[in-house]
C-alpha cells in the first residue's frame, strides 16, 4: 500500500502558492545513460545516450576513467545524444577535464545536445571543453599562461560551487509541486531564460524564499509558468488515458 501524502499549503512570495508533499515521493526508474567508449588513433572517443542525472554519476565516472586508461593524446566526448544533463554530471566531466590535463591530455566536447549547451553556457564552462586545433602554436607562456590558468580556475571553482545550490532550488521545486528531477532542471532552465537570470541566482533567490524572502513578481509569473507547461498533460497523453 503506498505511504499516505500529507499536503501543506504556503506561497513562495505573494501571489505564488505551492504544494509542500510531505510523503515518500512516488517511485522513478532508473534510467541509466548508454556510454559506448573506443580507441580513435591515439585518443578516445566516449559517446552518450540518454540522461546525465545524479543516477548516472558514477556510469560516466566510469567510462572516462577507461577513456583516460586507452587515450594517449585526446578523450573526445559525443554528448550529442544526451537527453538531459545536469549539474552533477558538469561536475564529473569538470573533474576529469582536470584530471586528463594533468597526464598531458585533453578532454574535449565533440558533439553536445542543447540541454547539455544550456547548462555549459549557463555555468559558464562551455569554453573549457572547446578544441583547440594550433595549441601547440599558439600556446601562452609566461604571465598569458598564468592568468589563463587563473580564469580557468576561477570557472571550475563557481561551476563546483554553484552545484549545491542549485541541486537545493531543484530540490524545493521537486517536493512543493511534486515534479520529477528532470521536470524541476526544465522550470528552473525556463524561468532562467525567460527572466534572463543567471542560473545559479535564480537557485539563490528561489532557496532565500525558505527564509521567507519574496520572489520578484516577473520571476513568480515565470516559475509558476514554467510549471504548469511541465506539469500540463500533452494531447497525446490525455488521449491516452
Amino acid at each position: 500500500m503506498p505511504e499516505p501524502v500529507d499536503e501543506e499549503r504556503s506561497s513562495l512570495g505573494d501571489g505564488f502558492g505551492y504544494t509542500v508533499r510531505t510523503g515518500a515521493p512516488p517511485a522513478r526508474p532508473r534510467r541509466l545513460p548508454l556510454i559506448d567508449v573506443r580507441p580513435e588513433g591515439d585518443g578516445a572517443r566516449v559517446t552518450v545516450r540518454g540522461e546525465l542525472d545524479l543516477d548516472a554519476d558514477d556510469t560516466l565516472d566510469r567510462a572516462l576513467r577507461a577513456a583516460l586508461a586507452l587515450s594517449a593524446g585526446h578523450i573526445e566526448v559525443d554528448l550529442s545524444g544526451v537527453d538531459f544533463c545536469d549539474c552533477s554530471a558538469l561536475n564529473v566531466l569538470l573533474n576529469h577535464r582536470r584530471r586528463a590535463l594533468d597526464e598531458g591530455k585533453m578532454l574535449i566536447l565533440g558533439g553536445a545536445a542543447p540541454a547539455v549547451l544550456r547548462l555549459m553556457e549557463l555555468t559558464g564552462t562551455l569554453d573549457l571543453f572547446a578544441a583547440d586545433d594550433g595549441a601547440e602554436e599558439s600556446a601562452p607562456t609566461g604571465d598569458d599562461a598564468l592568468n589563463d590558468l587563473r580564469v580557468e580556475v576561477g570557472q571550475l571553482r563557481r561551476a563546483m560551487q554553484t552545484r549545491p545550490l542549485i541541486d537545493l532550488a531543484r530540490g524545493i521545486l521537486m517536493a512543493s509541486f511534486g515534479l520529477s528531477a528532470e521536470d524541476a532542471w526544465t522550470v528552473l532552465v525556463t524561468a532562467s531564460q525567460n527572466t534572463n537570470t543567471k542560473l545559479h541566482h535564480l537557485a539563490r533567490d528561489l532557496v532565500d524564499t525558505v527564509h521567507g524572502e519574496a520572489l520578484p513578481d516577473a520571476v513568480q509569473h515565470q516559475l509558476a509558468a514554467a510549471v504548469t507547461k511541465v506539469t500540463t498533460p500533452t494531447p497525446a497523453e490525455t488521449s491516452e488515458s
